[in-house]
């Protein structure tokens, strides 16, 4: 896999730029300032309109990621949550035609969404260990709600399981090829994806341990206001996968940590206050930790555009490897598996 549009250089940005402005337009809003905000797996812009004074977000899409139908279906579940479960997310804010994505014509057509603009701020860090139990809290109510939702006609997500990871499509790009994969590396990680490759089968997918979750829960996608209650944003790789998947999404670029056992200590029981969490479960959390951050190996590989991806760069396959052996070797930690730090 290459590395995505995004990321290709060429002035894909200002193609992309000129995208967001006539999605803008489209919108209705001409006059309307655009200014890039983040590249992660889309571009994201905050539109401020001069004549009314009012701020929304736009998300430009990459391309090749998702098809119209998937992008729909994320709309879909991230407004019936806020809807049905309470957890607070960004409306969609559709066009004059009523489209909820507008699609900019163009040799490279993308696919563009108008949200709401949400007050707030990532978590400090300082606030790890109680935000954590607020965030178990919120993902529980999550995949309460998906469990038991209607999904409507037409729902299509992809999966986040072994195969879509790390396996045959590798979506995020094959961990071997990730930044500074020397032999040593590869032979350690190796040993990690086949290890994870047997728990994972063992673990199983039943409707208990694997339905839609949002795959992407870090610190970046929540906003706080004080001590209210978070409100989650970026929900473009929402998905099907395990439940579990969303706490080790959740520690994504700090697994390494020392306060990461007092953070899933606080996780759980957040999420013991809404739904069970059985101990055969609690027992692999460190397993969904480790999928994915050799996951993000990938993902760092072919995301060279993006600010995080550049600053962490080979230094996070070294830090990979490191708590790849100790997680191998099950020696000091709880749950089965080693501590971090």
């Amino acid at each position: 896999m290459q590395a995505h549009d995004l990321s290709a250089g060429g002035g894909v940005l200002a193609r992309v730029h000129d995208a967001a402005r006539e999605a803008v337009r489209i919108h209705g809003l001409p006059d309307a300032e655009v200014t890039l905000v983040n590249v992660s797996e889309n571009a994201t812009y905050r539109v401020d309109d001069p004549a009314t004074g009012a701020r929304s977000i736009l998300r430009v899409h990459r391309l090749g990621y998702h098809a119209t139908p998937a992008i729909l279906s994320e709309l879909a579940w991230l407004e019936a949550l806020r809807e049905e479960a309470g957890v607070r997310t960004p409306r969609v804010l559709p066009a004059p035609d009523g489209s909820r994505v507008v699609t900019v014509p163009g040799a490279q057509p993308r696919d563009c969404v108008m949200f709401e603009f949400l007050p707030g701020a990532e978590p400090p860090r300082e606030r790890l260990v109680p935000d954590f139990e607020r965030l178990g809290a919120i993902t529980a109510r999550m995949h309460r709600h998906a469990r038991s939702w209607p999904r409507p006609a037409g729902f299509t997500r992809f999966h986040w399981d072994y195969d879509a990871a790390l396996g045959a499509e590798s979506r995020w790009g094959r961990w071997q090829d990730g930044a500074g994969m020397g032999p040593e590396a590869r032979a350690v990680l190796d040993r990690l994806d086949g290890e994870l490759r047997e728990r994972l089968n063992r673990f199983g997918r039943d409707a208990g341990r694997y339905g839609l979750i949002h795959a992407d829960l870090r610190l970046a996608n929540l906003l706080v206001v004080g001590d209210g209650t978070p409100s989650v944003i970026d929900f473009d790789d929402c998905g099907f996968g395990w439940y579990l998947y969303d706490l080790a999404a959740a520690l994504s670029f700090i697994e390494h940590h020392p306060r990461v056992p007092e953070m899933i200590d606080s996780w759980v029981r957040g999420y013991r206050t809404v739904l069970d969490l059985p101990a055969g479960d609690e027992a692999e959390i460190w397993t969904f930790i480790m999928f994915r951050r050799l996951l993000l190996v990938a993902w760092i590989g072919t995301h060279t555009g993006v600010d995080i991806a550049a600053e962490l760069g080979a230094g996070y396959t070294e830090g990979t490897c490191e708590l790849a052996e100790r997680f191998l070797s099950g020696a000091g930690g709880r749950r089965g598996t080693p501590l971090p730090g």
